[in-house]
């Protein structure tokens, strides 16, 4: 694999800097009014992918209003002083785009993707709705109904849905992070006007927000766009610092039993708080992103050869960490217990498993196989701008900065099998966990 290092070279005046990630130009400034510009350059097809994103999400809403994130994501899609509701969207399609949006914990961000010349209508009407939404009682009645319907359709309708929410609502104890993003069901019935328009009016300003092109552009077009649209926007001057409510001393194992008699498949799912990447200290979420891939992480993982090839105890067993936080994270275990082996075996199985590797430690052909994979999934990344795009919204959104982001790829590449298993050792405190057992019930018939 080849080394990609290419540097490109831009100056855009004083407060213009300069990026670059795995052989795509990345050009970064910022407007006057302290938002903050991310260009990344792909001129091997006439189109951009357009996306302005806020540092602000659901674990940034005031408690007893969960769901408000979201909740004003739907209802930008309403009317502004120049925009009918749903037009934005409909003109977006009429000139051959697509457009969506979406939140997450850290984040909310607006998206398009359309042709090259159309990045001036898209900026147009994005930096409208940045600060001239215009909202009433009826579309606060009509949208809220959406979302808690959403809600059923996802969540309530899902018992696999229901269980990961409450598991997560354990894992947390006083971070939101415990608060599932779209919301509490009592709580999102309650949410009106003031509490849409409240988070709107602190976290919806140029001086919170990023915006990010990707594609067939240049960084000079960018700016004079950007310039002429989101520049003139006032910031918010009382913003403030992003402080949230942090966790307590975790002292006990939490376990819980989670029964529903849709549940067709059982399973066990052990989620530990883990440490989160943080701005030019990537090295330890680099350790435990591998250790994830190495317990779990396919065909050749550990979990898969010996829990469902060798004891044949599981038809399913794996690991995740999800670092890309702005507060601490997850890493979690799974393990679904093949026919006639019970949850109680099957937690036993993944636990004897993980003892094993503890004692073992990381075989060095794996270590270096799942180092070329990751290495070989960055530069099949660089085919997609929307990738690109969204790689970079959520680091920035989460604490990280340009450097993290391309310094990435060789903190990878610089784990060790030592650091691997100090992370295990690390991350694996029973004391920091939550162990759920999702299981199907019977009918209570009378």
């Amino acid at each position: 694999m080849r080394k990609l290092t290419a540097l490109f070279a831009f100056v855009f005046g004083a407060n213009a800097a300069l990026a670059a990630t795995d052989g795509a130009p990345v050009t970064t400034f910022s407007l006057d009014n302290g938002m903050d510009v991310v260009v990344i350059e792909d001129h091997r097809a006439p189109v951009v992918v357009h996306m302005v994103w806020y540092k602000a999400g659901s674990a940034d809403e005031p408690r007893g209003a969960s769901g408000v994130a979201h909740f004003l994501e739907h209802l930008l899609f309403k009317g502004t002083r120049t925009l009918e509701p749903g037009e934005f969207s409909a003109t977006v399609a009429a000139n051959g785009g697509t457009d969506n949006a979406f939140t997450s914990y850290d984040q909310t961000a607006y998206h398009q993707r359309i042709a090259a010349d159309r990045l001036d209508l898209m900026m147009k009407m994005e930096s409208d709705r940045m600060l001239n939404i215009q909202l009433g009682p009826e579309e606060i009645l009509t949208e809220r109904d959406v979302i808690i319907e959403e809600r059923n359709q996802r969540t309530e309708s899902d018992p696999g849905a229901l269980f990961r929410e409450q598991q997560r609502a354990a894992l947390y104890m006083n971070h939101p992070y415990g608060t599932p993003v779209i919301g509490w069901r009592h709580e999102m019935e309650q949410l009106d006007l003031d509490d849409a328009l409240g988070y709107y009016r602190k976290y919806y300003a140029p001086n919170n927000a990023i915006l990010i092109v990707a594609g067939d552009v240049t960084p000079s077009e960018v700016e004079a766009l950007a310039k002429q649209y989101y520049e003139p926007l006032a910031p918010n001057p009382d913003l403030g610092e992003r402080v949230r409510a942090s966790e307590p001393r975790h002292m006990a194992e939490r376990r819980m039993v989670f029964t529903d008699p849709r549940v067709a498949q059982p399973y066990v799912m052990r989620s530990y708080l883990a440490p989160e990447r943080d701005p030019g200290a990537q090295e330890k979420a680099a350790a435990l992103s591998i250790l994830a891939e190495v317990l779990g992480g396919g065909q050749t993982s550990v979990f898969t050869q010996k829990l469902q090839f060798e004891a044949q105890t599981a038809v399913y067993a794996s690991a995740f960490y999800d670092g890309t936080t702005l507060d601490d994270g997850t890493f979690s275990l799974v393990i679904v217990p093949a026919p006639g082996v019970t949850l109680e075996e099957a937690e036993a199985a993944m636990d004897a498993t993980v003892a094993e590797f503890m004692e073992t430690g990381v075989d060095p052909e794996q270590l270096e196989r799942i180092k070329f994979q990751m290495k070989a999934s960055q530069i099949y990344a660089q085919d997609d701008v929307g990738r690109l795009a969204r790689r970079y919204g959520d680091a920035l959104t989460s604490g990280l900065t340009i450097e993290d982001v391309q310094e990435w790829p060789e903190v990878l590449q610089a784990v060790t099998a030592e650091d691997v298993m100090n992370a295990a050792r690390e991350v694996f405190d029973r004391k920091k966990s939550v162990t759920g057992y999702l299981k199907a019930s019977q009918e209570v018939t009378q």
